[in-house]
């Protein structure tokens, strides 16, 4: 039985998941959702990585308890790119799967990995592509929540929490990417980070090319059958 850890991105919470993890446990797996303390402003990616490892449980890997975890995968959303890696070095992860993720390069702040990979100029390209302007104030329905039913949509923006800004702020502490079998999973419709940016980025940094899927950003809300087959 494979164990699947659910790392959110921004906003750090757990409920993003909530659709994905039924289509999991329906094919007999056991999944392990984590919520990160994102609105805590003294909570930096350190504390975000110990809190994925105390929400999993340090003791069910010791000996062979009757309760002791196997096939350990954890699975990564967007900024929780940058957190999840942290603990294959704390728990026995047999692999890594990032979708729509942030993929740090080792001293760099997620606060700087904007303007490095050039998220910017590949958003406003996909956006005139796609004949929106990208020029227009931000709307997180438009870049997040346009292939998410409506009222998935209307509770997600109701519990939405504040991002705080420590952990964007931080050098991503590893000298390079764990030695852990990878996969990238990219949404075709993704808005916020188009498919063509996530293929180089992946390629430049992992040399893994995207696994695509129907959807956008949001994954596990708009098509979470489909992921949990992929997964």
């Amino acid at each position: 039985m494979t164990t699947y850890v659910l790392v959110p991105g921004a906003g750090g919470s757990a409920w993003f998941w909530h659709l994905l993890t039924p289509h999991l446990r329906a094919k007999g797996h056991d999944v392990v959702t984590v919520g990160l303390p994102a609105a805590d402003e003294d909570a930096g990616l350190d504390v975000y990585a110990e809190t994925i490892v105390t929400t999993v449980g340090r003791s069910a890997f010791d000996g062979n308890a009757a309760g002791r975890r196997e096939d350990l995968v954890v699975v990564a959303m967007s900024m929780g790119g940058f957190s999840a890696p942290l603990v294959c070095d704390r728990l026995p992860v047999t692999a890594l799967v990032l979708v729509n993720a942030m993929i740090p390069a080792p001293g760099e702040t997620a606060g700087a990995w904007w303007t490095n990979t050039g998220q910017e100029q590949a958003r406003r390209a996909s956006d005139l592509a796609a004949g929106r302007d990208p020029d227009a104030d931000f709307d997180p329905v438009t870049y997040f929540f346009h292939d998410v039913p409506a009222p998935i949509t209307t509770a997600a923006l109701e519990i939405e929490e504040a991002q705080a800004g420590k952990p964007f702020g931080e050098p991503w502490p590893l000298p390079a990417w764990p030695d852990v079998p990878t996969r990238v999973l990219t949404g075709r419709d993704d808005r916020i980070f188009p498919v063509a940016f996530q293929t180089r980025i992946a390629e430049e940094r992992l040399g893994i090319t995207p696994e695509l899927l129907p959807g956008g950003h949001l994954l596990a809300l708009s098509h979470p059958a489909r992921l949990a087959e992929l997964l």
